[in-house]
Protein backbone atom coordinates (compact mmCIF):
# COMPACT_ATOMS: atom_id res chain seq x y z
CA UNK A 1 0.00 0.00 0.00
CA UNK A 2 3.05 2.29 -0.21
CA UNK A 3 2.11 5.06 -2.61
CA UNK A 4 3.49 6.19 -5.94
CA UNK A 5 1.94 9.47 -7.00
CA UNK A 6 -0.74 9.37 -4.29
CA UNK A 7 -1.91 5.87 -5.26
CA UNK A 8 -0.76 2.55 -3.72
CA UNK A 9 1.64 0.51 -5.82
CA UNK A 10 -1.04 -2.20 -5.70
CA UNK A 11 -3.32 0.16 -7.64
CA UNK A 12 -0.63 0.73 -10.28
CA UNK A 13 -0.17 -3.03 -10.73
CA UNK A 14 -3.91 -3.59 -11.06
CA UNK A 15 -4.20 -0.76 -13.59
CA UNK A 16 -1.49 -2.49 -15.66
CA UNK A 17 -3.43 -5.75 -15.79
CA UNK A 18 -6.70 -3.95 -16.42
CA UNK A 19 -5.21 -2.14 -19.42
CA UNK A 20 -4.82 -5.56 -21.07
CA UNK A 21 -8.34 -6.66 -20.20
CA UNK A 22 -7.66 -8.63 -17.02
CA UNK A 23 -10.03 -7.27 -14.39
CA UNK A 24 -10.64 -9.98 -11.80
CA UNK A 25 -8.24 -9.87 -8.87
CA UNK A 26 -7.59 -12.00 -5.79
CA UNK A 27 -5.36 -10.27 -3.25
CA UNK A 28 -3.51 -12.54 -0.82
CA UNK A 29 -3.64 -10.37 2.29
CA UNK A 30 -2.05 -10.83 5.69
CA UNK A 31 -0.30 -8.16 7.73
CA UNK A 32 -2.52 -5.07 8.13
CA UNK A 33 -5.04 -6.52 5.70
CA UNK A 34 -7.65 -4.14 7.09
CA UNK A 35 -5.89 -1.25 5.36
CA UNK A 36 -6.32 -2.92 1.97
CA UNK A 37 -9.96 -3.75 2.70
CA UNK A 38 -10.71 -0.22 3.85
CA UNK A 39 -9.05 1.23 0.76
CA UNK A 40 -11.27 -0.75 -1.61
CA UNK A 41 -14.36 -0.35 0.58
CA UNK A 42 -13.97 3.42 0.22
CA UNK A 43 -12.51 3.40 -3.29
CA UNK A 44 -15.53 5.09 -4.84
CA UNK A 45 -15.37 7.89 -2.28
CA UNK A 46 -11.63 8.33 -2.66
CA UNK A 47 -11.78 8.64 -6.44
CA UNK A 48 -14.90 10.77 -6.88
CA UNK A 49 -15.77 14.42 -6.29
CA UNK A 50 -18.55 14.50 -3.72
CA UNK A 51 -20.62 17.14 -1.98
CA UNK A 52 -21.95 16.36 1.51
CA UNK A 53 -24.91 18.64 2.15
CA UNK A 54 -25.59 18.58 5.88
CA UNK A 55 -28.42 21.11 5.48
CA UNK A 56 -30.50 18.70 3.41
CA UNK A 57 -30.85 15.61 5.58
CA UNK A 58 -27.22 14.67 5.08
CA UNK A 59 -27.57 14.42 1.31
CA UNK A 60 -24.59 13.23 -0.71
CA UNK A 61 -24.10 14.31 -4.32
CA UNK A 62 -21.69 12.53 -6.69
CA UNK A 63 -20.24 14.94 -9.25
CA UNK A 64 -18.30 12.43 -11.30
CA UNK A 65 -18.42 8.67 -11.59
CA UNK A 66 -14.98 7.19 -11.17
CA UNK A 67 -15.25 3.43 -11.32
CA UNK A 68 -13.11 0.49 -12.43
CA UNK A 69 -14.23 -2.66 -14.27
CA UNK A 70 -12.78 -4.70 -11.41
CA UNK A 71 -13.89 -7.58 -9.25
CA UNK A 72 -11.60 -7.67 -6.23
CA UNK A 73 -11.45 -10.45 -3.62
CA UNK A 74 -9.29 -9.68 -0.59
CA UNK A 75 -8.51 -12.91 1.23
CA UNK A 76 -6.98 -13.33 4.68
CA UNK A 77 -4.15 -15.76 3.94
CA UNK A 78 -2.60 -15.58 7.40
CA UNK A 79 0.02 -13.50 9.11
CA UNK A 80 3.05 -15.78 8.76
CA UNK A 81 2.04 -17.89 5.75
CA UNK A 82 4.73 -18.38 3.11
CA UNK A 83 4.23 -17.41 -0.56
CA UNK A 84 3.16 -20.87 -1.68
CA UNK A 85 0.79 -21.24 1.23
CA UNK A 86 -0.90 -17.97 0.36
CA UNK A 87 -1.54 -19.17 -3.19
CA UNK A 88 -2.93 -22.45 -1.88
CA UNK A 89 -5.30 -20.60 0.45
CA UNK A 90 -6.99 -18.75 -2.43
CA UNK A 91 -7.53 -21.87 -4.53
CA UNK A 92 -11.31 -21.75 -4.07
CA UNK A 93 -11.40 -18.25 -5.53
CA UNK A 94 -9.40 -19.31 -8.60
CA UNK A 95 -11.09 -22.61 -9.35
CA UNK A 96 -9.89 -24.58 -12.36
CA UNK A 97 -8.81 -21.62 -14.46
CA UNK A 98 -5.42 -20.51 -15.69
CA UNK A 99 -4.43 -17.58 -13.50
CA UNK A 100 -1.81 -14.88 -13.31
CA UNK A 101 0.38 -14.24 -10.33
CA UNK A 102 2.63 -11.37 -9.32
CA UNK A 103 4.13 -9.70 -6.28
CA UNK A 104 2.84 -6.49 -4.77
CA UNK A 105 6.08 -4.52 -4.83
CA UNK A 106 7.12 -4.09 -8.45
CA UNK A 107 5.97 -2.58 -11.74
CA UNK A 108 7.08 -3.11 -15.31
CA UNK A 109 6.05 -2.52 -18.92
CA UNK A 110 5.71 -6.15 -19.98
CA UNK A 111 2.95 -6.75 -22.53
CA UNK A 112 0.70 -8.91 -20.37
CA UNK A 113 -1.45 -10.02 -23.29
CA UNK A 114 1.63 -11.31 -25.13
CA UNK A 115 2.88 -12.97 -21.94
CA UNK A 116 -0.43 -14.80 -21.55
CA UNK A 117 -0.44 -15.89 -25.21
CA UNK A 118 3.17 -17.08 -24.91
CA UNK A 119 2.23 -19.22 -21.94
CA UNK A 120 -0.86 -20.73 -23.54
CA UNK A 121 1.04 -21.61 -26.70
CA UNK A 122 3.75 -23.46 -24.78
CA UNK A 123 1.50 -25.90 -22.96
CA UNK A 124 3.68 -25.64 -19.84
CA UNK A 125 2.26 -25.48 -16.32
CA UNK A 126 3.90 -22.18 -15.43
CA UNK A 127 5.61 -19.22 -17.05
CA UNK A 128 7.76 -16.65 -15.25
CA UNK A 129 8.66 -13.23 -16.58
CA UNK A 130 12.45 -13.20 -16.46
CA UNK A 131 14.23 -9.87 -16.11
CA UNK A 132 17.78 -8.60 -15.73
CA UNK A 133 17.82 -5.95 -13.03
CA UNK A 134 20.22 -3.07 -13.37
CA UNK A 135 23.10 -3.02 -10.93
CA UNK A 136 23.03 -0.54 -8.08
CA UNK A 137 26.81 -0.12 -8.12
CA UNK A 138 29.38 0.55 -10.76
CA UNK A 139 32.38 -1.72 -11.29
CA UNK A 140 36.10 -1.07 -11.17
CA UNK A 141 38.79 -2.56 -13.36
CA UNK A 142 41.69 -3.29 -11.00
CA UNK A 143 45.14 -4.24 -12.25
CA UNK A 144 47.55 -6.73 -10.67
CA UNK A 145 49.31 -3.88 -8.87
CA UNK A 146 45.97 -2.82 -7.35
CA UNK A 147 45.77 0.24 -9.59
CA UNK A 148 42.26 1.11 -10.66
CA UNK A 149 42.26 1.39 -14.43
CA UNK A 150 38.75 2.70 -14.88
CA UNK A 151 35.26 2.90 -13.46
CA UNK A 152 32.33 1.59 -15.47
CA UNK A 153 28.61 1.47 -14.89
CA UNK A 154 27.27 -2.01 -14.27
CA UNK A 155 24.90 -2.88 -17.08
CA UNK A 156 21.87 -5.02 -16.49
CA UNK A 157 23.16 -7.41 -19.16
CA UNK A 158 26.11 -8.20 -16.91
CA UNK A 159 23.85 -10.03 -14.47
CA UNK A 160 21.78 -13.17 -14.72
CA UNK A 161 18.07 -13.50 -15.29
CA UNK A 162 15.86 -13.39 -12.20
CA UNK A 163 12.19 -13.93 -11.42
CA UNK A 164 10.44 -10.61 -12.01
CA UNK A 165 6.99 -11.86 -11.07
CA UNK A 166 4.22 -11.44 -13.65
CA UNK A 167 3.67 -15.19 -13.87
CA UNK A 168 1.04 -17.25 -15.66
CA UNK A 169 0.09 -20.47 -13.88
CA UNK A 170 -2.12 -23.48 -14.56
CA UNK A 171 -4.36 -24.71 -11.72
CA UNK A 172 -2.47 -28.03 -11.56
CA UNK A 173 0.39 -26.14 -9.92
CA UNK A 174 -1.69 -26.10 -6.72
CA UNK A 175 -0.80 -29.81 -6.38
CA UNK A 176 2.85 -28.81 -5.98
CA UNK A 177 2.08 -26.73 -2.88
CA UNK A 178 1.83 -28.65 0.40
CA UNK A 179 0.63 -26.00 2.83
CA UNK A 180 1.26 -22.75 4.68
CA UNK A 181 4.96 -23.41 5.11
CA UNK A 182 5.67 -23.86 1.41
CA UNK A 183 7.78 -21.18 -0.26
CA UNK A 184 6.52 -21.02 -3.84
CA UNK A 185 9.91 -20.01 -5.22
CA UNK A 186 11.56 -23.07 -3.68
CA UNK A 187 10.17 -26.61 -3.98
CA UNK A 188 7.15 -25.94 -6.25
CA UNK A 189 9.08 -23.99 -8.88
CA UNK A 190 12.12 -26.24 -8.55
CA UNK A 191 9.99 -29.35 -9.11
CA UNK A 192 8.26 -27.75 -12.08
CA UNK A 193 11.65 -26.86 -13.58
CA UNK A 194 12.96 -30.39 -13.03
CA UNK A 195 9.95 -31.78 -14.90
CA UNK A 196 10.30 -29.36 -17.79
CA UNK A 197 7.04 -27.60 -16.91
CA UNK A 198 8.47 -24.15 -16.20
CA UNK A 199 9.45 -21.64 -18.83
CA UNK A 200 10.74 -18.07 -18.97
CA UNK A 201 9.27 -15.14 -20.82
CA UNK A 202 12.30 -12.90 -21.27
CA UNK A 203 11.52 -9.23 -20.79
CA UNK A 204 14.28 -6.75 -21.56
CA UNK A 205 12.17 -3.64 -21.01
CA UNK A 206 11.43 -1.70 -17.87
CA UNK A 207 11.11 -3.42 -14.49
CA UNK A 208 11.49 -1.90 -11.06
CA UNK A 209 10.75 -3.15 -7.58
CA UNK A 210 10.14 -0.81 -4.64
CA UNK A 211 12.23 -2.21 -1.82
CA UNK A 212 13.82 1.02 -0.58
CA UNK A 213 13.14 4.75 -0.34
CA UNK A 214 15.54 5.17 -3.24
CA UNK A 215 13.32 2.92 -5.37
CA UNK A 216 10.23 4.87 -4.33
CA UNK A 217 11.89 8.17 -5.21
CA UNK A 218 12.84 6.82 -8.65
CA UNK A 219 9.30 5.66 -9.41
CA UNK A 220 7.84 8.93 -8.09
CA UNK A 221 10.18 10.93 -10.34
CA UNK A 222 9.33 8.88 -13.43
CA UNK A 223 5.63 9.34 -12.80
CA UNK A 224 5.92 13.07 -12.10
CA UNK A 225 7.98 13.61 -15.26
CA UNK A 226 5.50 11.71 -17.41
CA UNK A 227 8.04 8.98 -18.14
CA UNK A 228 6.49 6.05 -16.24
CA UNK A 229 6.89 3.05 -18.59
CA UNK A 230 4.42 0.95 -16.59
CA UNK A 231 1.62 3.48 -17.05
CA UNK A 232 -0.02 1.85 -20.08
CA UNK A 233 -3.58 2.93 -19.19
Amino acid sequence: MIEIGNQPILWHIMKEYSAYGFNEFVICAGYKQQIIKEYFANYYLYRSDITFDFTADNAMMIHNNVAEPWKVSIVDTGLNTMTGGRIKRVQEYIGGETFMLTYGDGVCDVNIAELYAFHRQSGKLATITAIQPGGRFGTMDIGEDSTIARFSEKRKEDGGWINGGYMVVEPQVMDYIEGDGTVFEKEPLERLAARGELQAYKHDGFWQCMDTMRDKALLEALLEEGRAPWKVW
